[in-house]
């Protein structure tokens, strides 16, 4: 089970007092108790740019990929039978790979690192990884398990379709596991390819308090 930390001394607003650009605030601090209290309450941190401080958002529309919905096309499922999947065994390696300074858009910092890292340690972040025929480390994903939630954070692939080998293994597990909600945050065309909406903040927010008083945890099976 994983181990609740302190809880956080920061008060953030409402999730849906974010500004246009979805940012509720702005500051406080990435204890894992400061984490998961966002979490809970719809927001999840990302910084302002590559330099600036840390932001709390909260996007209207939010994405997010039914279970029921991930688009299984004939070359994913050969590539399934292609990697291993494996669950927890190279955190840091899959944040790492994820926060690559060569990707566009790169925004995962040292400091981000550390806090996720922190709640992998508690039990809370959670990576799926996909391993080719020869032991190399081929895509992955990572995010926060929370309840019947999963937040997923970033993904990558060094090797073809082995990040949607992982994304098939996580929605396989969420399932079996009694997760209702996987968070996207922002779709993407990439993400929609695979089956990824766009709901309503309103009716993101309603869904997450469900997701989050199930008492289940998809990472203990």
């Amino acid at each position: 089970m994983p181990i609740e930390p302190p809880p956080t001394p920061w008060s953030f607003p409402a999730a849906d007092q974010a500004d246009s650009h979805g940012v509720v605030g702005i500051g406080a601090d990435l204890e894992p108790g400061t984490v998961l209290a966002a979490y809970r309450q719809g927001l999840f941190p990302m910084p302002v740019n590559r330099r600036g401080p840390i932001a709390w958002w909260s996007p209207d529309p939010r994405g997010i990929l039914p279970l029921d919905g991930l688009r299984v096309t004939r070359s994913l499922r050969q590539s399934v039978k292609r990697y291993e999947v494996r669950i927890d065994t190279a955190f840091a390696a899959v944040v790492d790979a994820c926060r690559d300074p060569r990707r566009d858009g790169a925004w995962i910092t040292p400091e981000i690192k550390q806090a996720y890292v922190r709640l992998h340690e508690l039990g809370w972040a959670h990576s799926v990884e996909a391993w080719s025929p020869d032991g190399e480390l081929a895509g992955g994903l990572y995010g926060i398990s929370v309840g019947g939630l999963f937040a997923g954070e970033s993904m990558f692939h060094h090797q073809r379709d082995a990040s949607k080998v992982a994304l098939h293994a996580l929605v396989r597990r969420l399932q079996d596991g009694g997760a209702v909600l996987l968070d996207v945050q922002w779709t993407t065309d990439h993400l929609v390819s695979l089956g990824a909406v766009d709901i309503p903040r309103p009716e993101y927010l309603r869904r997450l308090r469900g997701a989050i008083a199930r008492d289940v945890d998809p990472f203990a099976i």
